[in-house]
């Protein structure tokens, strides 16, 4: 079957029209200077958490392998400065699970590690894989799913469309939008790379029409004949509408192609990575440095200078907040990610991590959260819902426990967007209801 280039999206179903706030977009991304210490944590990542295999004296440089795990989805954690180790410590993370942590006491010179060699030419993809563990990479869009993982595409099955995320829909965050801008070249190598490794034909540059200048710097470079001679690089830019850049609604949005419940992009023939992980794996095919720094967008009401920062990882989110003039009023919410799908935090102690593409703070007018009313049967929920469920009874099933009748309404392909909730004008809190939901069924399948 011939591939065609789609000259418009595919229309995809609900979404909702959230204010955009991209405060930050025309702004040029700021270094920021190492901090005294920072905090590795072994889960940064969605599977199993990694195990320090640094001990308490020892001295590290920046790039040296700190943490690991045999476990197959697992991605090991690279120090992000050069010092020596403090402790090895507890760390309450923001989904209140305790696990080990590696603190590093920078000595300020942050010094390479030696050892670090660019990996041998990667021509096969076996290769393409173990490069994508070493490196320590996982999805920097904000899921966290190991990206070795993903490019370990089994042989039965044929990808013919690499899908780059750009569209960044959630509001306030721009780093993906900075990274086009100011790597866009390292992108395109990036997806030069993987296409010819993985025989992909066609890729789509996946982007939101609220990115203009981006658009036009991506299609400088895309449509340059020497770097894609056979034209199999495109740019599609997508409508604006939250949740664009959820990996199914991508899918169906680029290619038209409906990703089954419980499979994955790849059994329909696509692969999804969002452009800071491809323009990352570039950099790394280039210098064998694994991933220790990370484009951090600083946004919301209680944050002195809103900016894009390039931070390192384990920074603490006071430090980082310090470094952008600090707060100029009490934050009342801090969020790791956007308002829709972020997670909030209880202290701005915690470090920053892998996946994180923003820290937001908001003040107490912007922190505020309408009180739930009863549901008025409206419908609006289910109209904005990406997945096609009906969150009114995923929300009822969750209160009474329901197992069953939450596995009949396929209340695990809930994607948590937030849509529903977004939409309802009760303020039901639905999508606390599904997670709690999901655990149910979890915990059902663990005791079968």
């Amino acid at each position: 079957m011939e591939l065609t280039f789609p000259k418009r999206p595919y229309h995809t179903h609900g979404g909702a029209h959230v204010p955009h706030h991209k405060n930050t977009a025309h702004m040029e991304t700021r270094v920021m200077p190492p901090p005294a210490e920072v905090t590795l944590p072994m889960t940064q990542h969605i599977g199993v958490p990694c195990k320090p295999v640094v001990q308490k004296g020892d001295h590290v440089y920046v790039g040296t392998k700190v943490a690991d795990s045999s476990a197959y989805v697992s991605a090991p954690i690279h120090a992000s400065v050069s010092g020596t180790v403090k402790e090895i410590a507890k760390v309450m993370m923001p989904g209140g699970q305790v696990v080990d942590a590696v603190v590093i006491a920078s000595d300020g010179r942050m010094e390479r590690d030696p050892a670090i060699q660019p990996p041998e030419e990667i021509r096969t993809k076996r290769q393409l894989y173990e490069a994508a563990r070493e490196s320590g990479l996982v999805g920097l869009g904000g899921a966290g799913f190991p990206a070795h993982v993903k490019l370990n595409v089994p042989e039965d099955k044929n990808i013919d469309t690499l899908i780059v995320n750009v569209a960044e829909c959630e509001p306030y965050i721009t780093s993906d939008h900075r990274e086009a801008l100011e790597n866009g070249k390292n992108v395109l190598y990036g997806i030069y790379k993987i296409k010819e490794i993985l025989d992909v034909h066609r890729v789509l540059i996946a982007i939101e029409d609220n990115k203009p200048d981006a658009i036009e710097a991506l299609r400088k470079i895309a449509d340059n004949p020497e770097m894609d001679p056979n034209d199999e690089v495109r740019v599609l830019p997508l409508h604006a509408r939250y949740p664009q850049g959820a990996e199914k609604v991508l899918v169906q949005a680029c290619t038209g192609r409906r990703v089954p419940i419980g499979r994955l992009p790849a059994d329909i023939g696509c692969l999804v990575m969002n452009i800071a992980s491809v323009s990352f794996f570039a950099s790394y095919m280039k210098t064998g440095m694994p991933l220790t720094l990370k484009r951090v967008t600083v946004d919301g009401s209680a944050v002195q200078n809103p900016q894009n920062v390039i931070v390192p990882i384990g920074t603490k989110i006071s430090e980082l907040m310090e470094f952008c003039g600090g707060y100029k009023e009490e934050p009342k919410k801090i969020i790791m990610g956007g308002p829709m799908m972020g997670v909030a935090v209880t202290s701005d102690e915690l470090p920053v991590l892998k996946q994180n593409n923003g820290i937001l703070a908001f003040g107490e007018q912007e922190a505020q959260s309408m009180e739930p009313t009863d549901c008025i049967r409206c419908g609006r929920c289910v109209a904005a819902c990406p997945m096609h469920l009906l969150p009114t009874r995923l929300e009822k099933y969750a209160e009474r426990k329901d197992v069953e009748a939450l596995k009949s309404l396929d209340v695990m392909n809930c994607m948590e967007c937030g849509c529903c909730a977004y939409s309802c004008p009760a303020g039901r809190r639905l999508v606390q209801a599904i997670r709690l939901g999901k655990f149910y069924v979890r915990k059902d399948g663990a005791k079968k």
